[in-house]
C-alpha cells in the first residue's frame, strides 16, 4: 500500500511541477496554443473575433482580388489606323510621267520623301504643294489633296502616302515583357493583346502576370490570363498609353507546426488554405494539431459584419479563422477557404507535444520519474 501511495505521490508531484513550468512559459515552442488564442477572443475581453470556418463563413469570407477595366476603357472603340494625327510621321512616294519632272531626279521615275513630320497644328509641308492639313485625314484623303495640287504643275502625277506612327500614336510597354520599348499603334496592334504580342509577350508565369494600363490620370489593372478568357477585356489602345506587365506581389506568412515557417508568394490567382499549407510541406505530423489551423486576418468592415454577424461593427476587424481538419468535411472546408494577401496561416502544436516537451525538460525523458521523485524527496 505504501508503494502505491508513493508512486501516486511521485506522479502528482511531477504533474504539479510540470504544470507550473508549462504555465510559466519556460518551455520553448513555436507560438501560442489553441487555447491561448481562444482566450484572446472578443468574448473573453480580447480584440479578435474567433470564427469557426464552415460553409457559410466560406461564402462570406472567400473573396478574391477583383481586377478589371472600367467602362471607359472597355467601351472605347479601336482607333482607325488610317487616321492621321498631330505628331505622326508620313512617307510619300511621287511618280511623274515626264523625263524632267518637278521632284523626280533625272533617270528615275519616282522620288521618295521619308519621315515627313506632322506638326503640332496638324500640317505637313510638301515641295511644290506647300502646307497641307494632314491631321484628321486618312492617307488616301491626303493623297488626293496632294495629287490635285501637283496636277497643275506636272502631268498625271501618281502619289502614295504612307502613315508611319509618331508621337501621337505610340504606346510604352515596360516590365516583364520580351522587349520593352515604345511601339506604334498600327492596324495589327490596335488592341492590348496584339500590342503585348508585338512586344514579345509576357516573360513571367502567365498565372501570376498582372497587366496595368495607364491612360492619363486613370489606371486600370487586369490578370493577363483574363484577357484570353474574356475577349471583351481586350481593350483598344490610345496614343500615350503606358502598359506595365509585372509579377503578382501578393504574399502570406506561414508559422507554427508546419513543414516550413516562411513568407510565401502567391503562385496563382486564387489560393486555398490547403494549397497554402501544401506550399510549405503541409502539417508537421509529429507536432501539429490538425484541429487548430488558424488564418489570421484584418477583415474589412463589410466582410467582418457578415462573418461575425454583427451589423453594427465599424472599421477593420481582427479575425482569427479556425480550420479543424479532423471534422468530417474539414478538408473540404479548408480547400474552399481562400487565402488573401497579407494573411498569416498559423498551425498550433498538439497539447501532448507541449506536455511531453515539459516532462522531458524536467526529467530528460519520461522514463526518469523515479529519479525525479527521489530528487523531490518523495519516498
Amino acid at each position: 500500500m505504501k508503494t502505491r501511495t508513493s508512486s501516486w505521490a511521485k506522479a502528482i508531484g511531477l504533474c504539479a511541477v510540470a504544470t507550473l513550468v508549462a504555465s510559466c512559459g519556460l518551455i520553448p515552442r513555436s507560438g501560442p496554443s489553441k487555447a491561448e488564442i481562444f482566450e484572446g477572443s472578443v468574448s473573453n475581453g480580447g480584440d479578435a473575433f474567433i470564427i469557426i470556418v464552415d460553409d457559410r463563413v466560406n461564402r462570406e469570407a472567400s473573396v478574391s482580388p477583383a481586377l478589371g477595366f472600367t467602362e471607359d476603357f472597355t467601351n472605347a472603340s479601336a482607333l482607325g489606323s488610317d487616321t492621321i494625327r498631330a505628331g505622326d510621321t508620313l512617307g510619300l512616294t511621287i511618280w511623274e510621267n515626264v523625263e524632267d519632272g518637278l521632284l523626280v531626279a533625272t533617270g528615275q521615275n519616282a522620288t521618295v520623301l521619308e519621315e515627313i513630320q506632322v506638326d503640332g497644328r496638324g500640317f505637313v509641308f510638301v515641295p511644290y504643294v506647300g502646307r497641307v492639313k494632314a491631321s484628321g485625314n486618312t492617307p488616301e484623303g491626303l493623297r488626293r489633296i496632294i495629287t490635285n495640287r501637283l496636277q497643275d504643275q506636272t502631268p498625271d502625277p501618281q502619289v502614295q502616302v504612307r502613315r508611319i506612327a509618331g508621337d501621337g500614336s505610340t504606346v510604352t510597354v515596360i516590365g516583364a515583357v520580351g522587349g520593352q520599348g515604345i511601339y506604334p499603334i498600327e492596324r495589327p496592334t490596335r488592341t492590348l493583346t496584339a500590342m503585348l504580342a508585338n512586344a514579345g509577350g509576357v516573360a513571367i508565369q502567365p498565372d501570376i502576370a498582372r497587366v496595368t494600363v495607364i491612360r492619363g490620370q486613370r489606371r486600370n489593372e487586369i490578370w493577363f490570363q483574363d484577357l484570353f478568357k474574356n475577349p471583351g477585356l481586350d481593350i483598344a489602345l490610345r496614343g500615350g498609353d503606358k502598359i506595365l506587365v509585372e509579377e503578382d506581389s501578393r504574399s502570406f506568412t506561414v508559422l507554427g507546426a508546419t513543414g516550413g515557417q516562411t513568407l510565401v508568394e502567391f503562385e496563382s490567382q486564387t489560393l486555398s488554405a490547403i494549397e497554402a499549407l501544401a506550399q510549405v510541406g503541409g502539417l508537421n505530423s509529429t507536432v501539429a494539431d490538425p484541429t487548430g489551423v488558424f488564418v489570421l486576418r484584418n477583415e474589412p468592415e463589410t466582410i467582418a459584419r457578415n462573418v461575425v454577424g454583427r451589423p453594427n461593427l465599424t472599421g477593420t476587424q481582427r479575425v482569427a479563422y479556425v480550420l479543424d481538419l479532423t471534422r468530417p468535411n474539414g478538408m473540404f472546408t479548408a480547400r474552399d477557404f481562400s487565402i488573401r494577401d497579407g494573411d498569416t496561416v498559423y498551425v498550433t502544436e498538439a497539447p501532448i507535444v507541449t506536455w511531453d516537451r515539459t516532462i522531458q525538460a524536467l526529467t530528460g525523458s519520461l522514463a526518469n520519474f523515479n529519479a525525479l521523485g527521489t530528487t523531490l524527496g518523495v519516498q
